[in-house]
């Protein structure tokens, strides 16, 4: 594959909200449950290979950028030995490429194909058994992991105390995605280049947990939609991603991004193995 120029065509799983609440469950809501699934409007785009404007992108611009990172830590099997090693080396990368005075990791998930992912925001309950708290398939809907009112209140449960001096100054949420241990063959990620989104194109989905409920944004389809993606990310490199800004001066706030299938991928390619650490940044 010519990782440079790259384009290949794909379908995204837009949403439409229908006048309901759009939900997704993590465990059986029985059938009476009533709500509208996010991912049910797909549609096909293109997606351009970002490898020959990898130095011009912003993560306050375009949403997202992609940098250096030292692949040598291995043991992503060992939940305590990722908190202890691998954790610190992703809030170096964070302050190194944001100038953030502080950063704060969260929490982290480790994406793996599983088996019926294709069902996952089809037919929920084909994966009740297969999800874990750091353990998930890539997520294949259009989405941005965080809202204008779940990005405070997040701050506010992990840092307690201090969330409330913190929270009137600027936090930013970054994501840190890259491979496990090889290049990603197949299931890349894709991203939204923000400039090419609107406010309008956010819809409010409900996480819904058995003891909780979360929200964040899915999306819904714009033909001015630019997608992005790296076709052949290796695991000394890493994405940065951002998923919630409380600055409203213009730069991007949310972006929009999905796990996808590439046609272009190869009988033969490796299963994607990845990881995605969750930071809060303040500035």
């Amino acid at each position: 594959m010519n990782t440079t120029h790259t384009t290949t065509r794909a379908h995204m799983n837009y949403s439409e909200s229908e006048g309901r609440v759009l939900a997704h469950y993590f465990y059986d809501p029985g059938p009476d449950a009533e709500f509208t699934a996010a991912g049910t409007d797909v549609r096909e785009v293109p997606v351009e290979s970002a490898w020959g404007i990898k130095d011009r992108l912003s993560v306050d611009k375009e949403g997202f950028e992609l940098h250096s990172f030292d692949p040598s830590f291995q043991a992503f099997d060992a939940e305590d030995s990722v908190v202890k090693d691998f954790y610190p080396q992703v809030v170096d990368f964070v302050k190194r490429h944001t100038g953030a005075k502080l950063v704060a990791v969260f929490d982290h998930t480790i994406r793996k194909r599983l088996p019926q992912e294709q069902m996952q925001f089809k037919k929920p309950s084909a994966i009740y058994e297969q999800q874990t708290t750091v353990k998930r398939p890539a997520v294949l809907v259009v989405h941005s992991d965080y809202t204008v009112a779940s990005g405070p209140k997040r701050v506010r449960e992990v840092m307690k105390d201090q969330a409330e001096t913190l929270l009137k100054g600027r936090v930013a949420f970054y994501n840190v995605w890259k491979p496990l241990y090889r290049k990603v063959e197949e299931l890349p990620l894709a991203m939204i280049d923000a400039t090419t989104q609107q406010p309008g194109d956010l819809i409010n989905w409900e996480l819904r947990y058995a003891d909780r409920t979360g929200e964040i944004y899915a999306m819904r389809y714009s033909p001015e939609h630019r997608w992005h993606y790296f076709p052949g990310m290796t695991a000394d490199q890493a994405l940065l991603l951002k998923t919630y800004d409380s600055e409203t001066d213009g730069r991007c706030r949310f972006m929009g991004h999905s796990a996808f299938e590439d046609p272009l991928t190869q009988p033969n390619a490796q299963p994607r193995e990845s990881i995605e650490v969750r930071t809060m940044a303040f500035f």
